[in-house]
């Protein structure tokens, strides 16, 4: 094993791959990957290896339109195409808004009727459709191939990778700045970390005095065997339907099938164990069924495949669910690419060549603000705190966004002396960086999120499940409204 190199990748996983194959390609090849067990071996594994180009942000949408760019040069991608269907008046809203956007980025999509996202898949049932996006350039792909076959392109470039090494330690300067990457096999001087460690990120950050707060959370996916006379064929688009909190794509005649939980629930919130590698846990199917109804809703004769396996698995998502990606400040050489649950494969060809440019360069080509490592303050370090924010994220990935919508688990968090009697005078609270303030006054107000009725703030405890609520002193601004 090499003992020095100018960049230490942590992580064999697709964003490693990816980081580390743009670093050779742009000419820097004196990169190791350093993966504690086999390549793939982590949250790349579990992929349902659906990829869209589709996104709300800018930023999101260039990455993935460029990953799919990648796949598509390099082999590893079949551009079935996908749906993302409607099945409310309020979703098409959403979706014609969003394509408008997309287009003007160079996005091929285009707004369709039920008449023709039935004729693309022919086994989605026309109630309750309203119509949706269609993206021709869309499609799927093997993780586990597409995986090792980025690191067999980096290592033609001149990269290093050494399999089953755990790094053990980083070792700073007195000044804060990257030095070493300790590991079970030696010790790897160098001048820059990329932490994509995936579910072990935290850890890895914790090394060099980085607290970074991405948790572990459950996905499941289910696999169902063909039903005779509804086969599917390997050129059947990819299905999402977030109204129904489900994804779908095809699998020798069937279905696998995957969405977002009304309930998920978080794992290990102090730390992925460093012994977890590839290894899947029974399916919960009480967890599950609300996501498999949703399925059949679209695709009534689901009702009648057998199921082949209910498998869960953890990835690590943030309090936003959007990525950690760029330096962490105060670690001079110390760079995040983690966190990235839900802009895997569709993500990890963009962000890696955006983080490879940013390095090389000195700046960002693209404006990633949003996504920047340092964004969530110092009480994210509360564990249970941020396993809730992130849970309540995840929840709502698939679910319409309405603006002035507020956050309701783990609140409140921290408060003023005045809050409970502004509470019993009809304030509805917001927050900002973990503090309530009052937004505006409305006696009898229930909700948090514009778009439903939800749980009372009245009627909350004064504490929530993770012992917050904390009383100490006043939030530094607010502002209240009277109306």
């Amino acid at each position: 094993m090499k003992t020095q190199a100018e960049i230490v990748v942590i992580g064999g996983g697709i964003f490693g791959a990816q980081v580390a194959y743009h670093l050779a390609k742009y000419g820097r090849k004196d990169v190791v990957v350093l993966e504690k067990g086999e390549i793939a071996s982590g949250e790349s594994s579990h992929a349902a290896g659906l990829v869209t180009q589709f996104a709300t942000s800018q930023a999101m949408l260039k990455f993935r339109m460029y990953s799919v760019e990648l796949y598509s040069e390099l082999g590893l991608f079949n551009h079935v195409g996908s749906l993302r269907v409607a099945s409310s008046k309020e979703q098409l809203k959403e979706l014609e808004r969003s394509v408008s956007r997309a287009k003007a980025l160079g996005l091929d999509c285009e707004v369709i009727g039920p008449e023709e996202a039935v004729k693309h898949m022919p086994q989605i049932s026309k109630e309750n459709l309203y119509g949706g996006i269609y993206l021709p350039r869309d499609g799927q792909l093997d993780p586990y191939i597409t995986t090792t076959s980025m690191v067999n392109f980096a290592k033609q470039l001149g990269v290093e990778v050494y399999t089953n090494t755990r790094v053990t330690g980083i070792k700073l300067s007195p000044k804060g700045e990257v030095r070493a990457v300790v590991t079970d096999r030696g010790e790897i001087r160098c001048e820059i970390i990329i932490n994509a460690a995936g579910l072990w990120a935290p850890r890895i950050a914790a090394m060099a005095g980085i607290h970074i707060p991405t948790t572990p959370v459950d996905h499941q996916h289910i696999a169902l065997r063909a039903v005779p006379g509804h086969e599917f064929d390997p050129n059947t688009p990819c299905l999402r339907d977030p109204d129904n909190l489900v994804y779908m794509r095809q699998e020798q005649g069937g279905l696998v099938i995957g969405g977002y939980e009304p309930k998920p629930l978080p794992r290990w919130i102090d730390g992925t164990p460093w012994e977890h590698g590839s290894k899947s846990f029974p399916g919960d199917f009480d967890q599950f069924e609300m996501l498999l109804e949703g399925a059949i809703r679209r695709s009534p004769f689901l009702d009648q495949a057998g199921i082949i396996t209910l498998v869960r698995h953890p990835g690590a998502y943030t309090p936003d669910c959007q990525p950690l990606l760029g330096p962490m400040p105060g670690v001079r050489g110390f760079w995040m690419l983690a966190g990235m649950s839900l802009n895997g494969y569709g993500g990890a060809g963009g962000m890696g060549k955006l983080l490879a440019e940013w390095i090389i360069e000195g700046e960002a080509p693209v404006d990633v603000y949003g996504y920047r490592a340092t964004r969530f303050g110092n009480y994210y370090s509360d564990f249970v705190y941020a396993a809730e924010r992130t849970c309540e994220s995840v929840k709502y990935y698939y679910r319409l966004h309405f603006p002035h919508d507020e956050h309701e688990r783990a609140r409140p968090h921290r408060v003023s002396p005045v809050h409970y009697r502004l509470l019993e005078n009809g304030a509805v609270f917001g927050e900002k960086f973990g503090w309530e303030r009052v937004n505006y006054f409305e006696p009898g107000k229930e909700s948090r999120r514009m778009g439903r009725i939800s749980v009372s703030g009245a009627g909350r405890n004064r504490r929530s499940s993770s012992g917050c609520g904390r009383n100490t002193s006043p939030p530094a601004s607010g502002f209240v409204c009277m109306t």
